[in-house]
């Protein structure tokens, strides 16, 4: 998600805030008078998704798994590529729902592949597959999906005042990553699933001052 320091080049250069102003270098006040983490201003859909979505707790099965599936889908690309084709993922993998996906077949793989509207890398299509299957498979082993993300969930900690403090690995992250391989998810390393920590609201990563933060408190 946004977080990791590869996405975070913004598409302009952002107008910082003065010190008087924020309590974060990493802070950003807006034309609306509101502070917000500086990587959420480079672009009106960063700037929407993390006044709306980022960090806020998301549950259900079928919601964890679409971000987990997004995640593995951005690891080497900007969020907001991501993002901006989110829609389209949800045409093309059923809206994640995952008893549809989990029965996708080489047709599929192969349409999803021609599809232009995705990102189309055979290893994160056929990974999602896996996944819907795994997670198939703890359900009717009796578990869910959201109970095994958000057993791992952190402790709660102060808020970072920058961008410097916001880790990209925590150990929870690290436990749930092989806690979800074990059970055959693949593509949800330590760092992968810190950032779904992150978008799904385990963990509270807006920065200290930023307006969302305030909201949540």
């Amino acid at each position: 998600m946004p977080l990791r320091r590869s996405s975070l080049r913004p598409s302009r250069p952002l107008r910082r805030a003065r010190t008087s102003e924020v309590t974060s270098p990493d802070l950003v006040r807006g034309e609306d008078g509101l502070a917000r983490c500086a990587w959420s201003t480079s672009t009106e859909d960063y700037r929407a998704y993390h006044d709306g979505e980022w960090g806020r707790p998301v549950r259900g099965d079928t919601a964890l798994f679409e971000r987990i599936s997004l995640e593995a889908f951005q690891s080497g690309l900007s969020w907001l590529t991501i993002l901006r084709k989110r829609e389209n993922f949800r045409s093309a993998f059923a809206d994640f729902e995952p008893v549809a996906v989990a029965a996708f077949g080489d047709a599929d793989v192969e349409r999803l592949m021609s599809d232009a509207g995705i990102v189309r890398n055979r290893r994160k299509i056929d990974a999602t597959i896996t996944n819907a299957r795994a997670l198939l498979d703890l359900q009717r082993s009796g578990e869910t999906l959201e109970r095994l993300v958000w057993s791992h969930r952190p402790s709660i900690r102060p808020r970072p005042r920058c961008l410097a403090d916001v880790p990209a690995v925590v150990a929870e992250s690290a436990a749930l990553s092989k806690d979800l391989k074990r059970r055959g998810f693949v593509f949800v390393g330590p760092t992968t699933m810190y950032a779904a920590m992150q978008a799904c609201g385990l963990v509270d990563d807006h920065l200290e001052g930023c307006h969302v933060s305030e909201i949540a408190t």
